[in-house]
C-alpha cells in the first residue's frame, strides 16, 4: 500500500469518484496510466502516476499501465522497459494488466471501417502542407476537403488499399468528417490514420504501415479496457470534445469519462519531453539519468526516495489551475526523507592535513559514534582515530572573517566525538598554499568537555591512514533560471555551467568502503549523498542529494 492511498487528499477528481460509485454509476473504479514510449518519464508523470495508480488503489479500483505506442519512429523498448521501472519504482504495479495500444490495431481499424461506412470518415488526399491551408486559424474558419464527399464505398476501398502498402508516405490519410467550421480546430475534420513504411514497431514488427493518431487511439483504447475515469493533463481540455466524438460514433464498449488536471510545473527545470531528448542527444547531460535531469532515472540517480517524490506529488495537489512549483518543495521532501532514514557518516570533501604533535605516533585507537542522533535502533559505529588526520579546508582560516568558529591559529575546536584540539603551526609549500596544520590534542577531553573551556565549534574527520579515497560529484540545479527559455529565448541559454562539480580528492570514514551503489547517508555538515553506479569495492564515487538546508537563494543572490 502506497502513502497516496495510505493517506488520500481529497481533491476534485477524488470526490468526482467518490460519487461515481455512491451513485451506482459505477461498480469500480478503473483507471490507466499511458505513456508514449519515446522517451524516459519525468516527475511531471510523477504526478500522473500517482493519481491514476493512487486514486485507484485507495478507492478499491484497479489502474492499467498502458503503452499509447501509436508513433514507432520515436518510440523502442529501451524506453519501454525503463517507464516499468520506474512505475514500480515508485511503488505501483499492474498486476497482469500491461497494455500496449498496438494491441487493439486490429480493432481499431474496424472502428475506422465503421466510420467510413457511417460516412462520418473519408480518404483524403491533401498534403500535410495543403491540409494546413484548409484547417483556417482561430478566428477563421477551415475549408473542406476537395475529397471530403468521397462515395463511402471508394473510401472503404482506398481504406484497404492505403493498409496493404500500396500508397506511399504522406499520400493519403483517413480523416474524421466532423466540422470544418468549428471553433474548436480539433475538430475541423482531424487525422484519423496516417501511412508510415520503413519503421519497425517495437510490438508489432513490420505488420503495419498503417497507424493511427493519437487521438483516435486513446479514447478507443481506454472505452476498450473498460476505463471509468481518463485523466489526463489540462492541453488535452480541448481535445475532449474529439475523445468524445470517436467512442459516440462506433460501437465501443464503455464510454470513459476524460477529466483534466493541471501539470506540474516546476521551477529551474524543463518538462518538454522534446526538450529532456535534446538535451540528451546533444549532450549537455550525460544521458536519461544524469542526475541533474528531472527524469525519474534521473531523480533515483541522484538519491530521491520513492517515498519523497509521493509526498511531494500529494503536497503540491489536483487542481485545475495551471501554476508553477517552487523547486525547494521537491528539495525540502527528499531533505525530510533522509534527515529521518539517512545513516551519518563522516566524510572530508577538501581535505587538509593535520598532525596532533602530542598524539602517541603508534597509537590507534576507535572512536564510537552513532549512526543517527534521533534514531538509536540504527545503532553505533567505530572510526579509527590516529595522530594525522583529515580536516576540512573550509572549517580552517588563518586569517578568519567575522562570527567564524571553527579552527583559527591559537584556536581550539572539538573533534566530532573526539577530543579538543588548538592550532599550533600553519605549514606552508613553496607557494604560499596551507598543506597541513600542526595542532596540539588534550587528550583529557574525549568525550567531555572540562569545566570554563569554551570551544568556537565542532568539526569533523577522518583518519588519514585508514580514509577511503572517493570521488563526489557535487549537482545543483540545471538551470539558473526560475522558467529556462521564457519569453522565446534559447532554453539552452539558461544551463547552469556550474551544475556538477567533481572532487576526485575526497576522504571517507572507512565505514563506506564496499558500499553498494543506491545506498544513502548524511555526509554530516555536507549534505545527502548516495552512492553512484559507478562505484567500485575500493573508490566509491557518491552524488551530492540535496544540502542539509536550502541555501540556494542566499547563493545566487
Amino acid at each position: 500500500m502506497t502513502d497516496a492511498a495510505e493517506s488520500p487528499r481529497t481533491h476534485f477528481i477524488r470526490q468526482i469518484a467518490e460519487a461515481d460509485l455512491a451513485s451506482g454509476k459505477h461498480d469500480r473504479i478503473v483507471t490507466r496510466f499511458p505513456p508514449e514510449p519515446n522517451g524516459y518519464l519525468h516527475i511531471g508523470h510523477a504526478k500522473s502516476i500517482v493519481l491514476n495508480f493512487g486514486l485507484a488503489e485507495s478507492l478499491g479500483g484497479i489502474c492499467n499501465l498502458r503503452f499509447d505506442d501509436t508513433n514507432p519512429h520515436k518510440e523502442n523498448l529501451e524506453f519501454v522497459e525503463a517507464i516499468q521501472n520506474d512505475v514500480r519504482w515508485l511503488g505501483f504495479d499492474w498486476d497482469d494488466r500491461l497494455y500496449f495500444a498496438s494491441d487493439y490495431f486490429e480493432r481499431l481499424y474496424g472502428f475506422a471501417v465503421e466510420l467510413i461506412e457511417k460516412g462520418l470518415a473519408y480518404v483524403c488526399d491533401l498534403s500535410a502542407e495543403e491540409m494546413r491551408e484548409y484547417r483556417g486559424t482561430l478566428t477563421e474558419p477551415g475549408r473542406d476537403s476537395p475529397w471530403r464527399e468521397r462515395p463511402v464505398a471508394e473510401n472503404l476501398d482506398l481504406f484497404a488499399r492505403m493498409r496493404a502498402g500500396e500508397f506511399p508516405d504522406g499520400s493519403r490519410t483517413l480523416r474524421a468528417k466532423i466540422d470544418m467550421a468549428s471553433p474548436n480546430i480539433n475538430l475541423r475534420d482531424p487525422v484519423l490514420y496516417r501511412i508510415k513504411h520503413g519503421v519497425v514497431h517495437h510490438q508489432t514488427g513490420t505488420a503495419w504501415c498503417l497507424y493511427p493518431t493519437y487521438d483516435y487511439t486513446h479514447p478507443l483504447s481506454d472505452a476498450l479496457e473498460g476505463v471509468t475515469h481518463s485523466l489526463c493533463t489540462l492541453e488535452f481540455e480541448d481535445h475532449r470534445p474529439l475523445y468524445d466524438w470517436v467512442i459516440a460514433n462506433v460501437s465501443a464498449p464503455s464510454r470513459p469519462r476524460q477529466i483534466e488536471f493541471s501539470r506540474l510545473n516546476l521551477e529551474y527545470t524543463v518538462m518538454s519531453k522534446r526538450r529532456l531528448t535534446d538535451l540528451v542527444g546533444e549532450a549537455h547531460v550525460d544521458g536519461w539519468d544524469d542526475p541533474r535531469m528531472p527524469t525519474l532515472a534521473g531523480l533515483r540517480r541522484r538519491g530521491y526516495t520513492p517515498a519523497a517524490i509521493r509526498v511531494f506529488c500529494e503536497r503540491i495537489g489536483i487542481t485545475k489551475s495551471d501554476n508553477r512549483v517552487e523547486m525547494a518543495m521537491l528539495e525540502n521532501a527528499i531533505r525530510e526523507d533522509l534527515d529521518a532514514n539517512a545513516p551519518r557518516r563522516l566524510a572530508v570533501l577538501n581535505p587538509l592535513k593535520v598532525v596532533l604533535t602530542n598524539y602517541p605516533e603508534d597509537r590507534t585507537e576507535s572512536i564510537e559514534l552513532a549512526n543517527h542522533p534521533k534514531d538509536p535502533e540504527l545503532g553505533t559505529r567505530t572510526l579509527p582515530f590516529a595522530r594525522e588526520l583529515y580536516i576540512d579546508r573550509a572549517d580552517f582560516e588563518e586569517t578568519p572573517p567575522k562570527g567564524f568558529k571553527r579552527l583559527v591559529p591559537g584556536g581550539e575546536v572539538r573533534l566530532r566525538g573526539a577530543y579538543v584540539i588548538r592550532c599550533d603551526e600553519v605549514v606552508k609549500n613553496a607557494d604560499g598554499e596551507i598543506v597541513e596544520l600542526r595542532c596540539w590534542a588534550d587528550l583529557d577531553t574525549l568525550g567531555k568537555n572540562p569545566e570554563g573551556r569554551k570551544v568556537k565549534g565542532v568539526i569533523h574527520w577522518v583518519s588519514a591512514e585508514q580514509a577511503v579515497a572517493a570521488e563526489v560529484r557535487l549537482y545543483d540545479r540545471l538551470f539558473n533560471v526560475p522558467m529556462p527559455g521564457a519569453g522565446g529565448s534559447d532554453y539552452r541559454a539558461d544551463l547552469n555551467p556550474e551544475s556538477r562539480r567533481v572532487l576526485t580528492g575526497a576522504m571517507l570514514e572507512p565505514n563506506l568502503r564496499g558500499v553498494l551503489p543506491g545506498e544513502r547517508f548524511q555526509f554530516e555538515r555536507e549534505g545527502y549523498f548516495v552512492a553512484d553506479p559507478d562505484s567500485t569495492s575500493e573508490r566509491p564515487v557518491f552524488n551530492l542529494t540535496v544540502g542539509l538546508r536550502d541555501t540556494w537563494g542566499k547563493s545566487q543572490s
